[in-house]
């Protein structure tokens, strides 16, 4: 995977788990391995163990392993590994930008921006996506034409609970039943995880900045997306929790209107070039354009 920071300095890593799933998703047989562990019913069954005093075990193994630092966190005793996934970060260790007329990180991750075209499509590596396809809602969707996409994926490294990345008015959040295939880009090529996965999402009415979309997307293993306002509206403020997911990769779509935000000129030109941006937390990820 290749990775550009907000300073711009480069990064090519394939990771055991990268290299897994190309040899699986380039052959047939492996494909079809694949497509039984993106079944809910298997993350169900894998959540079993991961609830379960005996995957504390594996607490320390997983943090070395993907160079967390654990004094980030609060100090307390994992019963569980995902009592660990689902840690909270200590005060002071994310800043939130409060910049006004501006949308942050929600969360951690690799974050990629791309432009929604007229016809509602926008293209991630060789998947071609309508935002109709993706909130399952025609009307709505024409809202989103001319705007932007912002994708940011998590990996088991990233911290895993997120925010909201405006202030606003937020509706109900709406749940979209579905497969919890692997959100690595490696998938891109076979099928369009982002339209087939499991999501949840709400809209946030905002003061200045239009409508924006905040979509959670479950991946495999992450059989549960954690919302912590899951009905009716509700002002919420930036920086505010959302909520959480479970283990495994996830990722986090966030949908603008047309003029409305300006991406952040790093995340496009990296986006043109094929990486993604690693960003924090809480990082301004777009802006309300200035007036012409």
């Amino acid at each position: 995977m290749k990775y550009r920071d907000r300073k711009g300095n480069e990064f090519d890593q394939t990771t055991a788990q990268d290299e897994f799933l190309s040899k699986m998703y380039n052959s047939m047989i492996g494909r079809a391995c694949m497509k039984i562990t993106a079944i809910p019913l298997f993350s169900k069954i894998s959540r079993l163990f991961l609830d379960s005093r005996f995957s504390s075990y594996f607490v320390l193994r997983f943090a070395e392993r993907n160079d967390i630092d654990i004094f980030d966190y609060e100090n307390k005793r994992y019963y569980s590994f995902n009592d660990f996934f689902t840690r909270k970060i200590k005060p002071g260790r994310r800043r939130i930008d409060s910049g006004r007329d501006i949308i942050v990180a929600p969360s951690d991750g690799k974050v990629s921006a791309y432009e929604i075209t007229g016809s509602n499509v926008f293209v991630v590596k060789n998947s071609v996506y309508t935002v109709e396809s993706l909130l399952r809602d025609t009307k709505l969707a024409r809202k989103y034409i001319g705007g932007t996409a912002f994708i940011i994926r998590l990996t088991p490294d990233d911290y895993h609970r997120y925010i909201y990345c405006t202030d606003g008015e937020k509706s109900h959040d709406r749940t979209i039943r579905g497969r919890l295939h692997t959100v690595n880009p490696i998938i891109n090529k076979y099928i369009p995880a982002y339209k087939e996965n499991s999501r949840e999402y709400c809209m946030i009415r905002t003061a200045g900045i239009g409508d924006v979309i905040q979509m959670e997307v479950g991946a495999m293993f992450v059989g549960r997306i954690t919302n912590k306002h899951p009905y009716g509206r509700r002002t919420v403020r930036k920086g505010e929790e959302k909520g959480y997911f479970e283990f495994g990769g996830s990722t986090i779509i966030l949908l603008t209107e047309k003029g409305k935000i300006a991406a952040e000129e790093d995340l496009l030109l990296n986006t043109r070039e094929g990486f993604e941006t690693k960003i924090l937390q809480g990082e301004t990820i777009g802006r309300k354009p200035a007036a012409e």
